[in-house]
């Protein structure tokens, strides 16, 4: 397991596109369907990362509270299927079932928005305001599979509330970390965190 950390990508950067199929419906889901969301959440995840089944419940409870409060949020899995066949449109389909995620499960198999939006590891959590500007990327809590620390969401929680409520996000943030992205041959991009 080959562990990796946000990139910690420029706040302020725009949002990018994206037009991606969703594994649990079937449906093409694009950015421009969420125009009327206050705020934007992405997140990158994937099936087999211990790093995301030890938040999966949260994130799918953080889903549920914060969708209902004008927050747009899908998740992406943009992991090479070939060499981990765990993240299959399928696999990822029963995951989604399994956590009662109530967000569309994108599958990014060009791996191309996961080069947009500067992903690197499993789970990585992008917040957008309501001009689709970045003022969060990180970590959801401080918990981790080995640490012992209780699982909380707190950090990005802080960060939404305080995103809907037009307050300031403190720009000292801590990155995420887990599975880096599993990137097929040749397609390993090369980033900045200036990007």
């Amino acid at each position: 397991m080959t562990l990796a950390q946000s990139i910690m990508v420029k706040l302020g950067s725009q949002m990018p596109e994206f037009h991606l199929k969703d594994v649990t419906t079937g449906k093409l889901v694009s950015f421009e369907d969420f125009e009327e969301n206050e705020a934007m959440l992405i997140m990158f995840m994937c099936q087999h990362c211990p790093y995301v089944q030890h938040i999966a419940e949260e994130i799918s409870q953080i889903a549920k509270d914060y969708a209902k409060k004008g927050v747009g949020i899908v998740a992406i899995c943009s992991n090479d299927i070939e060499n981990y066949p765990d993240d299959s449109p399928k696999n990822l389909r029963d995951m989604a079932e399994e956590y009662d995620f109530t967000f569309p499960f994108l599958h990014d198999d060009s791996q191309e928005v996961a080069a947009d939006f500067a992903a690197a590891c499993t789970p990585d959590f992008f917040l957008y305001d309501e001009d689709r500007k970045l003022v969060y990327r990180g970590q959801l809590d401080d918990s981790r599979p080995e640490n012992g620390k209780p699982v909380t969401g707190k950090d990005l929680r802080e960060a939404l509330e305080k995103v809907l409520s037009g307050r300031a996000i403190p720009e000292s943030q801590k990155p995420s970390s887990g599975c880096s992205i599993k990137w097929k041959a040749g397609n390993e991009p090369i980033y900045s965190s200036e990007k």
